[in-house]
């Protein structure tokens, strides 16, 4: 891919691409995948911008140069998963059971609302996005064929006419509505859980959790936890279910995790902390993205993305390392 048309890349184009990588990320359950993808449609939108004029062409264009980018990079790869979709069984907390890993390739993996949603969005626009950028939803879309998953974004969550995506996908207004109704089945199957919008209560709830494990008081941790509670650490296979449980991994396997920073952000439309763990020579080096689902005024999952040498903090433009009394940034 060449570097110099992006370098010189028209205002017009540059304006949709936060929303471009939205969608891909929907398609491709990876950030960076999307990220990718969206730099080889703003390349093929430079190299052909002489032949449109005016801002709708344009976007429903871009749109329609992303989602073949997105169909040609999922072309024979395997689905990303989150790991309570390997295996239908929880794990015990032990060490033993960080024995199965699978690459990054095989996960779905975090994205940051800033990367994916306007600053200066409608508010009951910003409410659809974010609902549409949560794990469970993003996971769920997955185990759709990538043409339905076109096609249920474009017409649920941008509220495309069916006419408008037949013309993208060149197909026919039939075959549009056959896999939107398909795609709506397997969706009610999959991710029928209903999830609540960020509210005063669960900010709150972020800083208790901010503050209990910072302190690692494991005790105050759990009280924020539903009884059920589930937690994945990809890339592991692992995960577990039961506050105990996980009481025990913490104060178990998962003890280094003592003495962390950890601090508050917006992942996936969802509550989520940043952690960073104490190394020996001082300081604190980047170590999982914990993006959290709220139930109830409690935490019902964990879902913690780890960062161990694949450089996940930094392509999420995070801080690459903490020195002794930094302040976050």
């Amino acid at each position: 891919m060449a570097i110099g048309p992006v370098d010189q890349l028209d205002p017009r184009l540059l304006e949709h691409r936060r929303e471009l990588t939205g969608y891909c990320y929907r398609m491709l359950g990876s950030s960076f995948d999307a990220e990718d993808a969206v730099q080889e449609t703003m390349v093929r939108a430079w190299r052909g911008l002489g032949d449109f004029e005016g801002r709708s062409a344009l976007r429903s264009w871009l749109y329609r140069i992303a989602t073949n980018v997105c169909l040609d990079q999922l072309s024979g790869r395997q689905r990303r998963a989150l790991p309570m979709d390997l295996s239908g069984d929880p794990w015990q907390p032990v060490e033993s059971s960080l024995a199965a890993r699978r690459p990054g390739t095989a996960w779905v993996e975090p994205v940051l609302d800033r990367q994916v949603i306007a600053d200066d969005a409608d508010p009951a626009e910003r409410a659809v996005e974010r609902e549409s950028i949560r794990l469970a939803f993003v996971a769920a879309l997955q185990h759709l064929p990538p043409r339905q998953r076109a096609v249920l974004l474009l017409r649920e969550v941008l509220r495309w006419k069916a006419e408008e995506v037949a013309q993208l996908l060149d197909t026919t207004v039939a075959s549009v509505n056959s896999a939107l109704q398909r795609a709506r089945a397997t969706m009610a199957e999959l991710d029928g859980k209903e999830e609540r919008p960020l509210d005063p209560d669960a900010r709150e709830l972020l800083e208790r959790y901010v503050d209990a494990f910072e302190r690692y008081d494991i005790d105050a941790f759990v009280q924020l936890l539903h009884d059920d509670a589930t937690q994945h650490m990809p890339p592991y296979e692992m995960w577990m279910r039961g506050s105990a449980d996980i009481a025990t991994w913490m104060l178990g396997p998962g003890a280094g995790c003592r003495n962390s920073r950890v601090f508050p952000i917006e992942a996936n439309g969802q509550p989520a902390v940043v952690q960073y763990r104490p190394v020996n020579e001082g300081g604190h080096v980047p170590w999982a993205v914990h993006v959290l689902d709220v139930v109830d005024g409690k935490v019902a999952g964990i879902t913690s993305f780890l960062d161990e040498g694949n450089g996940l903090f930094e392509r999420l433009g995070l801080p690459a390392r903490l020195a002794p009394g930094e302040a976050w940034v």
